[in-house]
């Protein structure tokens, strides 16, 4: 674009209030004619949203500015599994009000919220097919937030979330393309392409848990049946303290410790899902060798026999064409990182939006 469409933009974006003026002495050439030049910055205070993520055992809350700048967090410690959805929906409504508030804003100061859950979400409509910590299904939870609250929402998978966190904020910042795999209460998939996150048809997340590995006896066995939470518990299902620690959310912590004392059995049945996850890792990168594969999750902290088996199962299944192109990053990211990645959702399509000369257009 000319010098003079830019000037146009620039001008019409300060009328806005989506920019702000930054002076820094006079930073011109000194061969150079005319007004100094003037640094220019995104004005935090023209919009503000608010992202969570909702989990089986919590519901983590965070405001932003327009810049992502995190404004006030809150973490609810809640069991919301298998509850009704208006219950579920109660709780988060009284978690965007309250984190809204210690943030010193009212609702009528944010322009859109984005809620991250587990599972097969259809991100243009805000439905959610399935998810793991609902007993609902096909559950229009956009509508329903949008009508309580009064302010926009946006209803993403929490891979996807937590996908563009990094792109923004953490290890994925230097990248266009990019794949996450979550390894929560499920196995999730985010996958960034060109700047974007991509999703498939009608905005649909990628639940990793239902990729079929193979036959068996009992017909097609799915990644969720070797590495997701439940399998790796299975054969503790009925030890009453496990059995506590995860109805809590503990599951994974109180596991980190029965492995760090030797028992064979979780050790076990941590190799096993180690592998399979390897594996799929190596199909990924097969199908699309992306520069970087960034895992998260809970599941971490099942120490080094997952995390072994894992990079043993890579390697070895991964061609040797593909051996040097995609580095494998492990991270353990905070439940309110997470947040923010929902955040960074709803920021991501406030910039995108058409916006009016008081702002976005919502």
């Amino acid at each position: 674009m000319s010098a003079t469409t830019v000037s146009a933009i620039t001008g019409s974006l300060l009328d806005d209030g989506l920019i702000l003026t930054r002076h820094e002495g006079d930073i011109r050439n000194e061969s150079a004619r005319g007004r100094p030049r003037v640094m220019l910055e995104l004005n935090p205070a023209a919009a503000r949203v608010v992202g969570a993520k909702i989990a089986a055992s919590r519901m983590i809350f965070v405001v932003a500015d327009f810049r992502g700048d995190v404004l006030s967090t809150l973490t609810l410690p809640i069991r919301i599994d298998r509850q009704p959805i208006s219950v579920i929906a109660d709780l988060v409504e009284d978690g965007v009000r309250r984190c809204v508030v210690d943030a010193g804003l009212g609702l009528k100061d944010v322009h859109s919220i984005c809620l991250g859950l587990p599972g097969v979400i259809e991100h243009r409509t805000g439905r959610i097919r399935s998810s793991p910590i609902l007993r609902d299904t096909d559950v229009d939870f956009a509508t329903e937030m949008s009508s309580r609250l009064g302010v926009p929402a946006i209803i993403e998978s929490d891979a996807t979330a937590i996908t563009l966190a990094h792109h923004w904020f953490g290890k994925a910042r230097d990248l266009e393309d990019m794949v996450l795999i979550s390894l929560e209460h499920t196995l999730g998939l985010g996958v960034l392409h060109e700047n974007r996150p991509f999703r498939g048809a009608g905005g649909l997340s990628h639940n990793l848990g239902d990729l079929v590995l193979g036959m068996g006896t009992d017909g097609v066995v799915r990644l969720s049946s070797k590495a997701g939470e439940a399998a790796i518990f299975e054969e503790h299902r009925g030890d009453g303290p496990f059995a506590e620690a995860v109805r809590l959310g503990r599951g994974m912590a109180h596991a980190q410790t029965l492995i760090k004392a030797d028992d064979n059995t979780l050790i076990s049945a941590a190799i096993r899902a180690g592998e399979a996850i390897g594996l799929t890792v190596a199909n990924i990168v097969t199908l699309f060798a992306p520069p970087r594969v960034i895992l998260v999750g809970s599941s971490l902290a099942l120490g080094e026999p997952f995390l072994n088996s894992l990079r043993d199962a890579y390697l070895m299944a991964i061609p040797p064409s593909l051996r040097d192109v995609s580095e494998l990053v492990f991270d353990d990211a905070s439940d309110d990182f997470w947040a923010r990645g929902a955040a960074a959702v709803a920021l991501y399509e406030l910039y995108e939006s058409p916006w009016s000369t008081t702002g976005p257009a919502i």
